[in-house]
């Protein structure tokens, strides 16, 4: 295993990735998506996973498989090294487009989800966010739970 790899890894067993709302090579859930990909690869990724549904907005909204984003995250990239490598892998898009794109997310209500996540999120929810603590949009579910807001 890549030593590199082993020190930039979160150990997701005692931290969180970082929320949603943070950008990575201009991309909302792409700083989350690198955070959850390292400590699976290392092993320190608790209950999480990599190249679940919500990695998927963005890698699919970027059009970068994930075999090929995991794969790049094995080498040891830093979090620089990844976010130029995203600027130059992802579709070619207008700026506007992806602002666009990660303020939609931003502002993304629950029944505005697929119906699998809603559902998902149906018994997520109430098992895992602080009682009494209403989510507006769907990255709060990430942040209340992992105590940002």
């Amino acid at each position: 295993m890549n030593e590199k790899l082993k020190l930039l890894a979160k150990d997701l067993t005692r931290e969180f990735p970082r929320s949603p709302r943070e950008t990575l090579g201009g991309y909302v859930i792409a700083a989350r998506a690198v955070d959850k990909c390292r400590a699976v690869l290392v092993g320190t990724a608790a209950d999480y996973h990599s190249g679940c549904p919500v990695d998927d907005m963005f890698l699919n909204f970027a059009e970068i498989s994930y075999d090929a984003f995991r794969d790049f995250v094995a080498t040891g990239a830093t979090d620089d090294e990844i976010a130029a490598w995203i600027e130059k892998t992802a579709k070619q898009r207008p700026r506007i487009e992806v602002i666009r794109w990660n303020n939609d997310l931003r502002g993304k209500r629950l029944c505005e989800l697929p119906d699998g996540v809603q559902e998902y999120l149906e018994d997520y929810i109430p098992q895992f966010v602080p009682r009494n603590r209403p989510v507006y949009v769907f990255f709060d579910v990430y942040d209340l739970e992992e105590e940002r807001i």
